[in-house]
């Protein structure tokens, strides 16, 4: 039996964002705690694309997802490694069906939506607004269109991760290309760097991309994205709260991955949900998988011309699955190994050296 409103646990959540929204969804599974949103509507925002691998605790956006890739590739300019993952799926899903379809569940559990913080009544606060990027951290952003072209120009079976054949000039570039049918797909200029770049310059990769690689001079947009992600562990927006999402250390930031991560650590915050207790809230990244990603992270930041080696070994060492699993936080000893395997070593090994070294002064 569940717990009269009374003597529940009242908490509020500031942000109405993918972690908030996420967690708000699924207030009717935590019996001992009511849930308040507050949402001052800065959240409403264009239409994104997240992308994820399929995994056991992604089963209800999996449902929804707008497309799915059993096959996906890797490409640098001497390099082409594809991969098929027969269990774990590439997904892609629109942000907008995600936060609704989670806003309907959250209002049928009963849970609140406010505009501004009540004066009492709040046992516990969750903060999941951005927390601050210093800078030099290092940023994964992007600039892309959703396009339709007037004949078939895309193999709408196969996502293509990263694609490095672009202009390397301001830092690791990738193009990322996910193909919703043959004659439309989402095109994106990615780059790894401390500098967020001039719009003009990811709309030029996009067109010689798409002219030179693909064949196609005339497409007609859609839609239009951009973002900018951390790839860093970064510091609580407001250390005196509890942080959830990507304010909670939800960004994986080897990748920038966080969607998937988000519904991880709610699943956590379920598990350890306690009678008349605060909410737990835990960083889904072990301390082995961050101290490997800082490794990586220095690696590429100070040797940018070996991203598209690094990351063509990566998958090539690995099935699609096991890559899968790998970005989604659950590689086990062997597979790391065979991550570790696949490195270039003398770079690694002299950032584990700095790494060492940092630790001790």
């Amino acid at each position: 039996m569940s717990d009269s409103t009374e003597d529940r646990v009242a908490v509020t959540v500031l942000g109405a964002g993918c972690a908030a929204l996420s967690l708000a969804a699924r207030a009717a599974e935590f019996d001992s705690h009511d849930f308040t949103i507050i949402d001052p509507e800065t959240h409403k925002a264009g239409d994104h694309i997240w992308g994820f691998w399929a995994m056991p605790w992604l089963g209800e956006a999996s449902a929804i997802a707008r497309k799915k890739w059993f096959k996906w590739r890797i490409i640098s300019p001497d390099r082409m490694v594809e991969r098929t993952s027969e269990n774990h799926p590439y997904l892609a899903l629109n942000r907008h069906d995600w936060l609704g379809k989670c806003r309907k569940k959250a209002v049928a559990a009963g849970v609140r939506f406010l505009r501004e913080v009540a004066s009492s009544g709040t046992a516990q606060i969750l903060d999941s607004r951005p927390p601050p990027m210093p800078r030099g951290v290092m940023l994964q952003h992007f600039s892309g269109y959703e396009i339709t072209t007037d004949d078939d120009a895309f193999d709408s079976d196969t996502a293509i991760l990263m694609d490095f054949r672009c202009d390397q000039s301001r830092g690791i570039h990738f193009i990322y290309c996910l193909p919703f049918t043959a004659r439309s797909a989402l095109i994106e200029s990615t780059l790894f760097s401390t500098e967020v770049a001039p719009k003009s310059f990811y709309d030029m990769a996009i067109r010689r991309y798409l002219s030179g690689i693909v064949g196609v001079k005339t497409f007609h947009i859609t839609r239009h994205e951009q973002g900018v992600i951390p790839m860093a562990s970064l510091a609580q927006r407001d250390p005196s709260l509890t942080g959830i999402g990507a304010n909670g250390g939800a960004i994986r930031p080897s990748s920038g991955y966080a969607f998937s991560f988000i519904q991880k650590q709610i699943d956590q915050m379920k598990t350890s949900a306690r009678k008349h207790k605060p909410l737990w809230v835990s960083v889904p990244h072990s301390r082995f998988e961050l101290f490997m990603d800082s490794i990586f992270l220095r690696v590429i930041r100070d040797r940018p011309a070996l991203a598209p080696q690094i990351f063509t070994a990566m998958a090539a060492r690995l099935t699609g699955d096991e890559f899968a699993l790998f970005l989604s936080g659950e590689a086990g000893p062997r597979l790391w190994l065979k991550i570790v395997l696949a490195m270039p070593k003398w770079p690694f090994l002299f950032a584990v050296f700095q790494s060492d070294q940092a630790g001790k002064s």
